[in-house]
């Protein structure tokens, strides 16, 4: 107590009890001395109160928890185990965090948070399948894995106990325990069983729930349901077992409750077509569904709910005419209930007649209306010697008739879970099972009845059950640590349970009670009263009641009302009714009620009928006794089912589960500390906490508290041996040896002794702080100091050299103003004298200027004078002379005039007169003739007069207008007279006018110059103001000049981005239809693999597989199945026999569908096929353009090198000939003449080299010399013959064009050209070409160049790196060497002088070693070549010999390693060999060996090189077979050995070489254009493998998947423990306390997974796929997958683990993810996206370390997480937990102000990555440089039987 009462000092926080809130925290705000009666206490509110301690027991009140152990998963690891800090801590967990479960020691605690959470998908489950029950956060799915393990590992059977109040959430919790245990098992069979498992929780939820006050789905029964396993541990079925269902709740429903769901269900459904028979309306309608006033429930829509339950019932083999059969009974319960009873008189009662409910409910069951309405109202008795008919009462009969509902109830619930059963049992034996109770809490109401009394029995057998197993636990522990055993006092409940269930206890009684004739409620009650009251210590009788009882139980007491006691145990129902009920013509109605001795459940439950009656009229005695001796009682039932209970539980290992509700209103996250004090109490939490705190509950390792505790440590304290080590410093630090003890593993403390030491722990952290703080500070304010003074003398500098500098400038300005004024005043002068001047000067000019005017205006009038007179003169003259004119021309006129007038007049008269006399002779002909001719005379004289007159006219017309023309001119000129005499006067006037307008100008003049002055004034005034406009445009200008070009490079990168956005959208959608297509070749595959074992099955149904556990993802041992697979060449063989024999005996329609899922896969396959043809080829002829040149360039090159292995083919077949004719003994031997040949030949070839460069020169510098005439020639030829050139340059084809370079070359080396093919144009285009290539090449070159030098600037950095480190490593050693006296110093250095050179000397003794293992080999390679070269040559010796040639010559073989000559690249084999070549190329082949010794990709070569022969031959079935079988043998050995990464490494690599090899000898151009021209004759001539090749594809895909597979279970053990747990930069991280539920410790231990574990597998796996020739894109794929497994693996850990979200986690996290990245770099992978992958991990860890308490903070968070969702942002913050004091919590302000700002995010709800996601693969087009023909086979892989052709 004295370590106690020291805690008490100021500022210590302490819990005090508060009526509102349970428990109160306030603070100390003075030491505590012995003796003192009361504290002086703040609460947190600021109040200061005195708290009075006890006087009697002298109780401190409870001490708080250190912060950093608030809000822990396991309520044990809290240093102050008591009730205050229980609830505090579930109340931080809960409203803080938002976390509903936390473990309290071996329960879990789950508190109901009545919200949906996203906690419970298949990515959870999948988190917590094989992890440790302590390695992550508390969770259902933990208990769940925990008893799944133990069950494969233990071989024991396990129980899971949900228990809790109604609404704590039991039956959601027994259902997710269900759920874990169907996905992470799977089923036996076909018949999915898991399936069928949950499908059984709506049906029972349907019947057996109903809405309470406290739940809306709240389980009316208890269950305990057993979920089969056989020897592999998969679900085969299950078994339920159901505990006391409330019946009355069918005929009574409190208010604001429902009956059981299924009857409003079906009320919501009435309107269904198949629903109408049923005559059912809306639940208000119906007595049994209206009385709680409440039909709805707020969220759930019956009607679905009510499908919902149909497919489950079809899933579980129940068809629909049982179906409606179950409705139909439901209905007619429902009728029955409205059936109306009335008084008849006061004795007896009536049913009026055709009552239509009650028609109804005969109708629906088959029974007569005359029969039922009878015995509803009346009840038949029997004595001993006759039977007769009584009439009921009203409130009997009605009574009656509830009871038939219930017991019909009751009937069809044993029958529906009956059937349940039946549907979840297989044939195959159950090896174990793992029991999930769901059963009802301690229950306490204000009326208290039969139902409760018999809840809080079977919940104290729980609770002693419960107390025991946590104590032997307990004890386990202690003994396996050999600890003191001490016994611990608990509280043991026998005694309350054997008040209930013990001979003459309350149930006994009850028993007898109901036996007697007259027995009632009240007689029970006093035989309790006289039995108990007196000898029993829990049993009480309450002061104002006869008719009820107390008990003692161990949560509370308890108040039961005796009325209805013997009424619900006897659960009596009239006999007469049942025999009617039997009679009924329903079938399923007699199915219910046979033999009803035999129809309770075969499993024990308690709904059989206690109170049943004798069916028969005569007496029976012997029927009589047996019905007796059958008639058990339902108190006596119960108990006989909950001993079998408990029975099964103790057989079992069990986990508990208690659930919590928060609140009474079901507010979401709401937390009551009264309601949840209660429960904690009442579920046995508290006994729990109290049972580890009167031991030991603290717990740690010696190295988890050797690393916590170190800084309590001095330096000589620290031991070699941790556990003396933690010894001596608790000995010194906790001096009462009964605080603590010293187990093998751990130390034990007892309660407060770990807050003692993390109180010393913080004190010395808080003074190491303290000297760290003052050290800085003095540091800091030192540095303040000097950078002050620093500033002030620079200050004073700088003030007095400004204070001369402005002394100098007032010199200068002084001067300066002197000079100024003197160059002034002379100016001023100046001016006012050139004033003056200009001023006369201005004046005289004036003057003489007057004067000269004034003599010029005089002479210009006299000289205007003159000429005035002279014209007035002339046109005087001018007029007289026209008058005159005028007047003669007139006077011609009228003579004239008069003389024509005369003669007209003449000529009238003479035309008169002939007309008169044609009138007067007009009968008269010949006088007409007369006149004829006179008339023809006078016309030929009047034709000449006429003549003569026109020539008259002419001239008088000529002289007319001479004339007229004069007169005009004449008369112009009198006018012009008339017009300047009328001007003379004019000018006169106008003279004078001008005049006074010249006076006015004057003054105008004078005026306009006044007003020039001014608006010149104004004007250079508006210039300047112009100007500045002008400027400001300017600016304006450049302005707006700069945001266009701004806002151009905006739209540039904004089309940019929105080209990369939209390029991104469409490799986003390529890689998704590749994902969706890879998945469904996944799929196909396990449906092939199902289809594989099902005829494995059938066919080994004779031979049973080994008993095994197949669970691969648990840490558990595990015995995996192997299917024996005796001879894979034999079952090739027989492969079609054995198919047929076994497709016979598999299940047709099982069949069909498969094979309609195959179909509808192969559609969809072929679908996603072509649209990703589509886009690849779309990727591809984007990426053709770029690397047209590059390839055009290489396969010049090959070309070049084919050109060059000519003549090395003529060189050798020299050599061939010089050694036939010196074929001696010693041909071969160094020396020899051969010898000699051979080494002139490599030199020859030598020179060859040199001499085929300096022609390359030449080449080039030829093709420059003629670009020039190229140019000028291109100029000249343009326009002539244009179309001739573009047709010739056309019909050029891509091989004549190589061929034309290649030819261009031979001529620039030959002086003969070949003139057929090269005309003028047409070499200039090939010039043209070569200049290209020669430009290519020299960029070649160049990039090759600066290769070499970027690779030579590293090896000179290398080693530049490593001269400095040797100079640092010579300058330590020096530095040591003269701390080091003389004597020791010239040792030292000897010593180092000895190593450098024993260094050096190992170095050149290994470069010696490699130079003669070079050697050795080449000599060896060298004596082979001699002697293949004599074989050779032998070989074509003898087929030379002559008839006359000796024979016994000896003749000397010789093995040059070269192509025979007609060797095409292919291997035959015999149609009996395919066989053997599967077997031994692929079946029997070891990965290892041929990787090590052979070229990469040798199976792939060989199976395509005979491929070949066959497509040579034209064999289709030959082609077709070989690839079937190969695919067929690759799927046979990866399905034997999928789980070894060598083998599907090795046959990854094989298959896509394979696929490469059909692509790049497939004969299209896309291919053909990467291959030599002699790989070009080597492509397949007449079958398109195009087919094929997607087939492979897809079978490289499905090996690619496996693959990853394979590698996710080789690193997922490592993951976690390498990147969380280990430790890799020590003493960062802190241990914290942990509880009962123990974590893996973040101390690496022997055996443990660090990071270097992860990078050696990851360096193991890259080797092993390079030495197998992995295309190098591949290995990115992998690397890239590889990492993302990394980082979800782990993110998701971190996700789900409270202890892994501390600052220096993140520290950890962020360093590992740097060694990854190092490793990347190192392999050269940076580029394959692999970092990428990392990025949510590494925001992750960022936010564990970044700041996290202002706006800014929550921005930049914001800002850097994008890569995580907004539910993982929130977890990780919800999860911060600080390691030490100086740590703070994230607020929940701060919380709430990210999930503001994240609120618009656009994002999955999901919570964990999906760790099962591959990316989609792809296999880019790799060719081989490799010739067919030179590939060896060697005899090792067995392939004699191949025939090279």
């Amino acid at each position: 107590m004295a370590a106690s009462e020291e805690l008490y000092t100021k500022s210590a926080r302490v819990w005090i009890p508060d009526a509102e809130e349970v428990w109160k925290s306030a603070e100390l705000t003075k030491d505590y001395k012995s003796g003192d009666v009361s504290l002086q206490l703040m609460l947190e509110d600021g109040k200061n109160i005195e708290h009075k301690l006890d006087p009697k027991t002298r109780n401190l009140p409870y001490l708080r928890n250190p912060d950093i152990l608030v809000g822990e998963n396991d309520l044990t690891a809290l240093s102050y185990l008591h009730e205050p800090a229980v609830l505090h801590n579930l109340k931080v967990r809960f409203i803080d965090s938002k976390l509903i479960y936390t473990y309290c020691g071996i329960v879990l605690v789950a508190i109901n948070p009545y919200e949906t959470l996203p906690i419970y998908g298949t990515d959870i489950i999948n988190a917590y399948s094989g992890q440790n029950m302590g390695d992550m956060d508390p969770h259902i799915f933990a208990v769940a894995e925990e008893a799944y393990k133990q069950m494969a590992r233990d071989e024991r059977n396990q129980s899971i106990i949900v228990s809790g109040e109604s609404g704590a959430g039991k039956t959601v919790s027994a259902k997710y325990a269900m759920r874990y245990f169907a996905t992470v098992s799977g089923s036996a069979s076909e018949a999915n069983v898991e399936e069928k498992v949950l499908a059984s929780n709506p049906i029972m939820e349907a019947i057996g729930n109903a809405k309470t006050t406290r739940n809306d789905n709240s389980s009316r029964f208890g269950k305990y349901i057993e979920i089969g396993f056989d020897n592999r541990y998969r679900i085969i079925g299950a078994n339920m077992r159901t505990y006391l269902l409330e019946k009355s709740r069918v005929v009574f429903q409190a208010d604001e409750e429902r009956n059981y769901h299924i009857f409003y269900q079906l009320c919501a459904s009435a309107h269904l077509p198949e629903f109408k028979a049923l005559k059912l309306s809306s639940a208000n309608d119906f007595l049994y569904t209206r009385q709680g006033r409440s039909p709805v429930i707020d969220g759930v829509d019956d009607t679905k709910e009510l499908c919902t339950t149909r497919n489950a019932f079809s899933l579980l083999g129940i068809n629909e005419s049982y179906q409606m059969g179950l409705f139909q009974v439901l209905a007619a319960i429902l009728h029955l209930g409205n059936v109306e009873i009335k008084d008849r008189d006061a004795d007896s009662s009536v049913i009026p007649p055709n009552n239509r409910h009650l028609m109804a409910f005969c109708e629906l069951v088959g029974v007569t209306y005359q029969d039922m309405s009878q015995w509803l109202c009346h009840r038949k008795l029997k004595t001993a010697t006759e039977t007769y008919i009584k009439p009921l009462p009203r409130l009997q009969a009605t009574n009656a008739r509830d009871a038939l509902s219930k017991h019909i109830y009751a009937k069809l619930f044993n029958w529906i879970v009956e059937h349940v059963n039946k549907a979840l049992v297989t044939n195959v034996k159950q090896h174990s099972f793992i029991g999930v109770l769901d059963i009802y809490g301690f229950e306490t109401f204000e009326i208290n009845s039969f139902e409760q009394f018999c809840i809080n029995y079977a919940n104290e057998k729980l609770q002693q059950q419960f107390n025991m197993h946590v104590f032997k636990l307990e004890q386990e522990e202690y003994m396996k640590e050999q600890i003191p055993w001490t016994l611990i006092d608990f509280y043991d409940n026998q005694p309350c349970i054997n008040l209930i269930e013990a001979k003459m206890g309350v149930l006994d009684l009850l028993d007898e009670e109901c036996r007697m004739p007259k027995g009632s409620d009240d007689s029970w009650a006093q035989k309790l009263y006289n039995t108990h009251l007196k000898t029993c210590s829990l049993f009480e009788k309450p002061r104002m009641s006869n008719r009820a009882f107390i008990i003692q139980h161990f949560a509370d007491k308890v108040e039961y009302q005796c009325e209805g006691f013997l009424e619900k145990n006897k659960d009596t129902v009239n006999e007469e009714q049942i025999n009617v009920m039997k009679a009924s013509k329903f079938d399923l109605l007699v199915e219910l009620f046979q033999d009803e001795e035999k129809a309770t459940s075969p499993t024990g439950h308690v709904q059989g009928t206690g109170g049943r009656t004798r069916l028969s009229i005569k007496p029976d005695k012997s029927r009589d006794t047996s019905s007796k001796e059958h008639k058990k009682t339902v108190g006596c039932q119960f108990r006989n089912s909950l001993q079998m209970l408990m029975d099964t539980l103790n057989a079992t290992t069990p986990h508990y589960v208690r659930c919590i509700k928060p609140n009474d209103f079901k507010l979401a996250f709401s937390f009551d500390p009264k309601r949840a004090v209660q429960q904690l109490r009442a579920c046995g939490v508290l006994e729990t906490i109290r049972i580890s705190a009167a031991g030991f509950p603290s717990r740690w390792t010696y190295q988890e508290f050797f690393s916590r505790y170190r800084v309590l440590m001095k330096q000589k304290d620290v031991l070699a041996d941790k556990k003396l080590t933690c010894k001596n410093v608790l000995e010194k630090l906790v001096q009462d040896q009964d605080k603590y003890q010293f187990g093998k593993t751990k130390i034990f403390f007892r309660a407060g002794q770990v807050a003692y030491l993390e109180k010393l722990r913080a004190d010395k952290l808080r003074a190491a702080c303290i000297r760290i703080q003052k050290t800085i500070r003095c540091w800091l304010a030192r540095k303040k100091y000097l950078r002050k003074r620093s500033a002030a003398i620079t200050i004073q500098r700088f003030t007095r050299g400004y204070q001369a500098r402005c002394l100098a400038k007032f010199l200068r300005r002084t001067q300066a103003a002197t000079i100024i004024q003197k160059y002034q005043r002379m100016y001023v002068e100046r001016k006012r004298y050139k004033q003056k001047q200009a001023a006369a000067l201005a004046m005289q000019t004036i003057l003489r200027a007057y004067m000269a005017r004034q003599k010029y205006q005089a002479l210009l009038r006299e000289h205007k004078a003159v000429i005035i007179q002279k014209h007035v003169r002339g046109w005087l003259a001018r007029c007289w002379y026209k008058r005159c004119l005028e007047a003669i021309v007139y006077l011609q006129c009228c003579i004239r005039r008069m003389r024509a007038k005369r003669e007209l007049k003449k000529l009238k008269i003479e035309a008169r007169s002939v007309e008169h006399f044609k009138k007067l002779n007009k009968g008269m002909e010949n006088k007409i003739m007369q006149l004829q001719r006179k008339i023809d005379e006078q016309s030929k004289e009047n034709r000449l007069v006429n003549e003569r007159l026109v020539s008259l006219e002419s001239s008088y017309t000529v002289e007319s207008e001479r004339m007229r023309g004069e007169l005009s001119r004449l008369r112009g000129v009198e006018e012009d007279a008339k017009n300047k005499a009328n001007q003379v006067s004019s000018l006169l006037e106008e003279l004078e006018r001008l005049k006074k307008e010249l006076s006015a100008t004057q003054q105008e003049k004078k005026t306009i110059e006044d007003w020039a002055q001014s608006y010149r004034d104004e004007m250079e005034k508006m210039v300047a103001e112009l100007k500045d406009q002008n400027g400001l445009l300017k600016k304006e200008k450049d302005d707006l000049n700069r945001l266009i070009q701004e806002q151009s490079q905006q739209m540039t990168e904004k089309m940019t981005r929105a080209i990369a956005e939209e390029t991104q959208q469409l490799e986003t959608d390529l890689n998704e239809e590749r994902s969706r297509y890879q998945n469904l070749l996944s799929e196909h595959l396990r449906l092939e693999e199902k289809y594989d074992d099902l005829k494995e099955e059938m066919a080994l149904s004779s031979n049973v597989s080994k008993p095994g556990h197949r669970r691969t993802d648990s840490t558990h041992s595990s015995n995996e199945s192997e299917y024996t697979y005796n001879s894979e060449y034999a079952e090739l063989e027989d492969g079609t026999r054995g198919r047929e024999d076994v497709t016979r005996g598999i299940d047709t329609s099982l069949t069909l569908k498969l094979q309609k899922r195959v179909t509808e896969l192969e559609q969809d396959k072929q679908l996603l096929r072509n649209e990703l043809e589509n886009r690849e080829e779309q990727l591809q002829r984007a990426s053709a353009m770029a690397r047209g040149a590059e390839l055009e360039y290489e396969s010049l090159k090959r070309q070049e090198l084919e050109s060059e292995n000519k003549k090395l083919k003529h060189n050798l077949e020299e050599m061939r000939k010089s050694l036939l004719g010196n074929a001696a003994t010693g041909a071969g031997a160094p020396g020899s003449p051969a010898y000699k040949v051979l080494l002139e030949q490599l030199s020859a070839s030598c020179e060859e080299l040199e001499v085929r460069k300096e022609e390359v020169l030449i080449l080039r510098s030829q093709l420059v010399s003629q670009k020039e005439a190229m140019h000028h020639k291109d100029e000249k030829e343009t326009m002539t013959e244009p179309s001739v050139y573009k047709d010739d340059v056309s019909k050029l084809k891509d091989d004549e064009v190589k061929q034309a370079y290649v030819g261009l070359k031979d001529t620039n080396r030959s002086a003969a050209p070949d003139l057929r093919k090269l005309n003028e144009d047409g070499e200039l285009w090939l010039v043209n070409q070569g200049l290209k290539e020669t430009i290519r090449l020299l960029e070649h070159q160049l990039q090759t160049q600066r290769r070499t030098y970027d690779n030579e600037v590293e090896s000179l950095r290398s080693e530049l790196q490593n001269v400095k480190e040797e100079n640092n490593r010579q300058q330590q050693l020096l530095a040591q060497n003269l701390q080091l006296p003389p004597e020791a110093r010239i040792e030292a250095s000897l010593q180092h002088e000895i190593t450098r050179l024993t260094n050096e000397n190992l170095d050149l003794m290994e470069q010696l070693e490699k130079q003669d293992r070079t050697i050795r080999k080449l000599k060896k390679q060298l004596k082979v070549y001699s002697k293949r070269i004599g074989e050779m040559g032998a070989g074509q010796t003898e087929g030379q010999t002559s008839p006359g040639q000796m024979v016994d010559e000896p003749i000397h073989p010789v093995n040059i390693p070269r192509r025979e000559k007609d060797f095409q690249g292919m291997l035959e084999y015999k149609k009996e060999d395919e066989m053997k070549l599967v077997k031994n190329l692929i079946l029997e082949l070891k990965p290892r060996g041929v990787a090590v010794n052979l070229i990469p990709g040798l199976p792939a070569y060989i199976l395509f090189m005979c491929l070949r022969h066959a497509d040579y031959v034209n064999d289709d079935q030959k082609v077709r077979t070989l690839l079937t079988s190969t695919i067929n043998s690759i799927k046979k050995i990866l399905k034997k050995r999928g789980d070894d990464f060598e083998t599907v490494s090795f046959w990854l690599a094989n298959t896509c070489r394979f696929l490469h090899c059909l692509k790049q000898y497939s004969g299209d151009e896309q291919f053909m254009k990467h291959n030599t021209s002699r790989q070009n004759e080597h492509c397949l001539s007449n079958f398109d493998l195009a087919e094929y090749r997607q087939v492979i594809s897809d079978l490289a895909i499905q090996i690619y998947q496996q693959l990853i597979k394979c590698m996710e279970n080789i690193l997922q053990p490592m993951i976690v423990s390498g990147m969380l747990e280990h430790e890799t930069i020590q003493g960062v991280s802190g241990v914290k306390p942990t509880g009962l539920r123990k974590r893996t410790s973040s101390i690496a231990d022997e055996g443990t997974y660090t990071l270097d574990s992860i990078l050696r597998q990851l360096s193991a796996f890259h080797s092993t796929m390079c030495q197998h020739g992995t295309d190098p894109e591949l290995i990115k794929q992998v690397v890239k997958q590889q990492f993302y497994i990394i980082g979800a693996v782990t993110l998701n850990n971190l996700l789900l683990r409270k202890d892994m979200c501390s600052w220096s986690k993140g520290m950890q996290i962020r360093y590992n993810v740097s060694q990854l990245e190092e490793w990347l770099r190192d392999k050269g992978l940076m580029t394959c996206g692999a970092k990428e992958t990392l990025e949510p991990l590494i925001q992750a860890a960022q936010l564990l370390q970044v700041k996290k308490k202002t706006d800014e903070d929550a921005e930049a968070i914001c800002s850097m997480c994008h890569a995580l969702t907004t539910a993982q942002i929130v977890k990780v913050l919800n999860l911060y937990t600080p390691v030490n004091e100086f740590e703070e919590r994230v607020s929940v302000a701060f919380i709430r102000t990210i999930q503001t700002r994240l609120r618009d995010r656009c994002e999955s709800p999901q919570l964990l990555m999906d760790t099962k996601m591959i990316y989609p693969v792809t296999f880019p087009f790799n060719p081989s440089c490799l010739a067919l023909e030179t590939i060896q086979i060697p005899s090792s892989l067995n392939l004699g039987f191949l025939t090279r052709v």
